[in-house]
């Protein structure tokens, strides 16, 4: 019995977590269930679930088939400025989707900074951005950099002696591709195709900006559109269903085609690659690296300039800019810690499940709870939480609290894949030791756990923090004039067509998530990076 209290904080926090989630589903499927009709024979949400799986496939085919080559390229070039490339590719995670939309605008839109260069050099001006293009545009600028990064770490455990029998076979760069590369991209693509697609297909602000109207819509913004403009709950409780119905069937695909065969890791030396080589491969390989910071850094230099011109003064002297920056933070940082509560619950109850009662199999269900927002979304879970509680609460007036709740769920499994994976290895690493010399308690926890905790922890807040401050989804379901966050005011903006202001909000919520994530990471997690 003594050593049941370990586990009471898990036990805690994955009934908070199922509970809430639960609930709200119930909640979708009574209201759902009530509706007139089947919702899938309206022609409308026919043609909505059409184009949100359409949408969302061609998404990922585009983003995860243009990281394959600048994945290799960057796995073979060493350049200055390499280090502070792969940095950048790390911004479009924390960046707030709003900001980055308002980025593409400005560089792609009709007045961007491609038609004017076109419109210099008397060419015609680029199609309009609004529609299905514009929303494929958002989405690689988001994932490509997302699926780079994951098929760099593939490509990373090829091992040194694969390069050197390549190299000691005079291997062409195809052959290089064929017999090296394409073996372990083979088995990481699965999974990260399908997380991108799962990111795609339940997209919210980049469609609700860039879909244009009714031909681009997707599930996630029919919700909204039913429960906030219309107010029908049994409309949104169904699309909400069916939503999740196939959020559930692509969450089984990513656990079923994410598992890939153990490759032995290089042993840390540097082996030379037998397909670096000058020429043509090379200006391939810079014509892809280039495309690909050109993509990510265009519309960020254009959010900077555009945001720096404008009416800075006049904006920034308005009470309500500031009242909802200070609700934005107020949101990412209780998200953040909430997030971070729960997370720590969850591990500590892997760990011991794992290390002291040695149920390895139920080891692995905190990790399951954690990952339970990931088979429905914001809007989803933001429309049964409003069907559960607009009889019994006036739901605006704790939109702040519904909307930091709700982030706190879609940060969850961020903070859990950071913390619980270091925690384990901490006690692994030094369990027995403390045992041995009688550490425990606080002191164990101050001693031996923080000083390898702290990066993790830091990491995990400070990107909480960061995406829940910038996100558009659930303020967007609960947000009033009075509770409305620096995302909602963007939006509104940008709806209204006063892209100056916009520009300057734009780069103040930038700003405000840049520093949030800076000042948690450095501050509580240090200079060491987990």
């Amino acid at each position: 019995m003594s050593r049941l209290p370990p586990l009471v904080p898990g036990f805690v926090a994955a009934g908070l977590v199922v509970g809430i989630i639960g609930a709200s589903l119930g909640a979708l499927f009574v209201v759902g269930s009530g509706a007139d009709g089947s919702i899938l024979g309206d022609p409308y949400v026919r043609r909505i679930v059409v184009f949100t799986l359409w949408q969302a496939g061609l998404s990922a085919v585009l983003a995860v088939g243009l990281a394959i080559p600048v994945a290799r390229a960057l796995a073979r070039r060493r350049f200055p400025g390499r280090t502070a490339l792969l940095h950048l590719f790390g911004l479009p995670l924390v960046l707030p989707v709003i900001v980055a939309v308002f980025g593409i605008v400005l560089v792609f839109g009709g007045h961007g900074w491609i038609n004017q260069a076109l419109d210099r050099l008397s060419l015609g001006p680029l199609g309009s951005l609004y529609g299905l293009q514009g929303i494929l545009l958002a989405h690689v600028f988001f994932n490509l950099p997302l699926a780079v990064r994951a098929l760099l770490l593939a490509l990373a455990t090829v091992p040194g002696e694969s390069w050197r029998l390549a190299a000691q076979l005079g291997m062409a760069p195809a052959q290089v591709f064929r017999f090296v590369e394409w073996p372990v991209l083979r088995q990481a693509l699965p999974g990260i195709a399908t997380l991108v697609f799962f990111l795609c297909f339940t997209s919210f602000a980049a469609v609700l900006t860039l879909g244009g109207g009714p031909a681009a819509t997707v599930l996630e913004v029919a919700i909204y559109q039913a429960l906030r403009l219309d107010f029908d709950l049994g409309r949104a409780g169904s699309l909400a269903i069916a939503q999740l119905a196939i959020c559930g069937l692509v969450a089984a695909g990513l656990l079923g085609l994410g598992r890939s065969v153990a490759v032995t890791p290089e042993l840390g030396r540097a082996t030379a690659r037998p397909d670096v080589r000058r020429g043509v491969g090379a200006l391939g390989d810079g014509l892809a690296i280039a495309i690909a910071a050109a993509l990510v850094a265009l519309p960020l230099a254009a959010l900077v300039a555009r945001g720096l011109t404008g009416p800075l003064s006049t904006v920034l002297r308005d009470p309500a800019i500031w009242s909802a920056a200070g609700r934005s933070l107020a949101v990412g940082v209780s998200a953040a810690a909430l997030a971070l509560a729960v997370a720590c619950g969850l591990a500590v109850a892997t760990r011991e499940l794992r290390l002291t009662y040695r149920v390895r199999h139920l080891a692995t269900a905190p990790d399951m709870v954690a990952a339970l927002p990931l088979a429905t979304s914001v809007l989803a879970l933001g429309a049964g939480l409003f069907a559960l509680l607009h009889r019994v609460v006036a739901v605006f007036d704790v939109a702040l609290i519904l909307v930091a709740g709700i982030n706190a769920l879609f940060v969850l499994p961020y903070a859990m894949r950071l913390i619980a994976p270091r925690m384990l290895h901490v006690a692994e690493a030094y369990g027995p030791l403390c045992a041995s010399l009688g550490i425990s308690g606080w002191n164990r926890l101050r001693l031996v756990e923080w000083p390898s905790l702290r990066a993790p922890v830091g990491l995990a807040l400070a990107l909480g923090a960061a995406l829940a401050a910038g996100d558009l989804g659930a303020v967007a379901l609960f947000g009033t004039q009075d509770t409305a966050t620096l995302p909602l005011l963007l939006y509104q903006r940008m709806a209204s067509y006063r892209m100056e202001e916009a520009a300057v909000i734009a780069l103040l919520l930038m700003a405000i998530a840049g520093a949030l994530f800076i000042v948690l990471e450095r501050g509580i997690g240090g200079r060491e990076h987990p």
